[in-house]
């Protein structure tokens, strides 16, 4: 039988082959743990914290009374829809998603469609108890709101003659990304964001690819089963848009609102086409490759993915689903009522805060002033006097802290505070919640200003 072995050059080749084989395999294996190790620990150690930290807040909750005879609205600004070319959403999906969300209206801000902002193409008004406000993105960042049914605005006038032209016809208007270089002094201007959940998304160095690439981990890991959790992952806090907001409204007024920014464009989808082919595109929609098969790759398709029909869907990864960008955070108003013009009063008004609603419900949060004689709650003025008082209700503990023209003035932990202000000024309140041993940023309000 010894006979029947391979020659002993052949045997020390074929076991240095198998060693050589075996370490090359525990050599990748190790690669791929250092590279998937922020996602392990994120999967095994920081996310189920977190996801408990969340329930544990969202159990404390108690819903403030106060309301000062407004009514308090939640929802979504700088959204988009299908007339956008980077988005495929219909006006149904988005009530749907309104619904699911439980929020109340949407502003939204489609592209222009063929340099053309016309303001009768998209939905309006109530549908199933849900508002919608419409709205574009255009030019230099300017972003009108509830510019008058059958006026269309060309992208292609002047910016100047273009914010003249929104605010003669009813229209309230925003700057869009404040990352990015804006005509500040513009008159016409009703307000900012003072954050924006693609800027977060654009911030990595290389940009929304380079976001992409650093998570990847994450996305591959954990996605399917902490999708929230990887979704925040993007987010930092907004300073130096905060830092701005407040030093523009030393001198002028000017609302801040958060932008969602819902594109549902970030993911990747396969189609079996009747060429024989997996096409492979974004869901901006832009085709990224087409695969051709062959007797051998044929074969593995269809036990990877099943039947191989034209056009069948094989796969999709969406990162950004409508309704989780929806949730992350959200505009509150408060209005007279759910009505496109009391809205866009409340908006040029700044009765507005924002909060990161996808950690925990930030609705009846309450920043206002008082007096014996009267009440001035976000975006309107009290005259100063020394029993003046600055109030902030909370429906979960925290941490408060109030600023007067962009400096810390007081800092305080709990669900209620009510402070003497400390001279004229604008007061707006921040409010943080801790989770898992870190204040994390949650509501910030409109100013009030005392003189």
């Amino acid at each position: 039988m010894a006979n029947d072995l391979p020659p002993r050059p052949v045997r020390v080749w074929l076991r240095r082959c198998v060693w050589l084989t075996g370490g090359a395999l525990l050599l990748l294996g190790l690669v791929v743990l250092f590279w998937l190790r922020g996602a392990l620990y994120h999967r095994f150690v920081t996310f189920p914290r977190e996801v408990a930290a969340w329930q544990e807040l969202r159990a404390q909750r108690q819903p403030v009374a106060y309301t000062a005879g407004w009514n308090e609205y939640r929802g979504i600004l700088h959204s988009h829809s299908h007339f956008s070319h980077d988005s495929e959403v219909p006006f149904e999906e988005i009530l749907r998603v309104l619904q699911v969300a439980k929020l109340d209206f949407i502003c939204l801000s489609d592209h222009p469609v063929d340099g053309r902002a016309d303001f009768a193409i998209q939905w309006r008004g109530i549908h199933s108890g849900k508002l919608f406000i419409p709205g574009f993105e255009m030019k230099d960042g300017l972003m009108p709101f509830g510019v008058a049914s059958g006026v269309v605005l060309s992208n292609r006038t002047d910016a100047a003659v273009l914010a003249q032209q929104i605010v003669t016809n009813g229209g309230v208007l925003f700057f869009a990304h404040p990352e990015e270089p804006r005509a500040w002094d513009r008159p016409e201007l009703t307000g900012m964001e003072i954050y924006n959940l693609h800027t977060d998304f654009k911030r990595p160095q290389g940009g929304l690819s380079g976001m992409l690439s650093a998570q990847l981990p994450d996305l591959l890991l954990n996605l399917r089963l902490y999708p929230d959790q990887v979704y925040r992952l993007a987010f930092r806090r907004p300073t130096e848009f905060l830092e701005h907001w407040d030093a523009l409204n030393r001198t002028r007024h000017l609302t801040g609102i958060a932008a969602n920014d819902c594109h549902q464009n970030v993911g990747v989808r396969g189609f079996y086409t009747a060429a024989d082919t997996i096409r492979i595109e974004d869901t901006s929609p832009r085709t990224l490759k087409e695969l051709k098969l062959n007797w051998f790759t044929r074969p593995i398709a269809r036990g990877w993915f099943g039947p191989l029909e034209p056009d069948r869907k094989l796969f999709h990864l969406q990162l950004d689903p409508y309704e989780r960008s929806a949730r992350f955070v959200n505009t509150h108003i408060l209005a007279r009522g759910l009505e496109e013009p009391a809205m866009l009063d409340s908006l040029r008004a700044g009765r507005v805060f924002i909060g990161f609603d996808m950690i925990a419900d930030s609705s009846s949060f309450r920043w206002y002033a008082s007096d014996p004689a009267a009440t001035a709650v976000m975006g309107e003025t009290l005259a100063l006097s020394d029993q003046t008082r600055l109030h902030a209700r909370s429906p979960l503990p925290g941490r408060f802290t109030i600023l007067k023209d962009g400096s810390v003035v007081h800092q305080a932990e709990g669900r209620e505070l009510d402070w003497a202000p400390a001279g004229p000024g604008k007061y707006r309140v921040e409010a943080e919640l801790r989770v898992r041993d870190e204040w994390v940023p949650w509501v910030y309000a409109n100013p009030i200003q005392l003189q």
